[in-house]
């Protein structure tokens, strides 16, 4: 009973806002509007056996993106196509402090691919790191946030000490594909904890790469490298949004 009057002081106070419209969601307890939903469009088959991504003609296996470029991950999935309405979304809580919409994302994610990543036999779930510089700005990473959310919906362990982002990057938005990569290089490495002694010896077999968006897929293959080069086996991502197959 305490909790339920907790509960509902709490949305009394901070109402939960759609993370599509930033409306005060009705009805209390849901996490979207139900007439947002349409406007998002989850990824629908068939998708690229790499990335996810939604690929055209029943014949094809892999994206374009794929065909053209190696990818040291094995495979990955995302919830939603990257259209407007999501763009909009995103942008909120990486840039407006709008963490409480990942509730809803991830809630969707755990869900959708439960059976997935327990095939994958995960072993950690690793948020894609920022640079210290950019998460004392914000306050938080954004993938780390989505991250802890899946993890205690599936019981998993989130390792956010695996990787770190040892370099500041340029922004990626203005860059082609080979740019991306390019300006990734070096940026990502593994947490000096992890390159001797014991910690080495434990490094997991199968890793969930996690983060908010994947476009061409640079910061992912630039994150799996790292991963690759320390030893680990099994890489795949998953993203709350990716953009749309070629």
């Amino acid at each position: 009973m305490i909790d339920r009057m907790a509960a509902g002081l709490t949305d009394w106070l901070f109402p939960r806002r759609c993370p599509v419209c930033g409306r005060i969601v009705e009805p209390k307890g849901d996490l979207i509007c139900p007439g947002c939903v349409s406007r998002l469009a989850p990824v629908e088959p068939p998708t690229c056996l790499k990335c996810g991504k939604e690929i055209h003609g029943e014949q094809a296996e892999y994206c374009l993106d794929c065909v053209r470029h190696k990818r040291t991950f094995d495979s990955g999935a995302a919830l939603l196509n990257y259209n407007e309405a999501a763009r909009h979304s995103l942008a909120a809580v990486k840039y407006k402090n709008k963490r409480e919409y990942l509730d809803f994302y991830s809630a969707a994610m755990a869900y959708r691919y439960r059976k997935l990543v327990f095939s994958w036999k995960a072993d950690v779930l690793v948020p894609v790191p920022v640079h210290p510089s950019r998460r004392r700005r914000r306050g938080y990473n954004q993938a780390e946030e989505l991250a802890r959310r899946l993890s205690r919906e599936w019981g998993i362990l989130m390792e956010d000490q695996l990787l770190i982002r040892s370099r500041k990057t340029a922004p990626q938005r203005d860059l082609n594909p080979q740019e991306r990569l390019r300006n990734l290089q070096e940026a990502f490495r593994l947490h000096p904890r992890y390159q001797a002694g014991e910690m080495k010896e434990r490094l997991p077999q199968c890793v969930v790469l996690v983060d908010d968006i994947y476009t061409t897929g640079s910061t992912i293959e630039a994150c799996s490298r790292v991963l690759r080069e320390a030893g680990i086996p099994r890489i795949h991502f998953l993203a709350v949004c990716i953009g749309y197959g070629r």
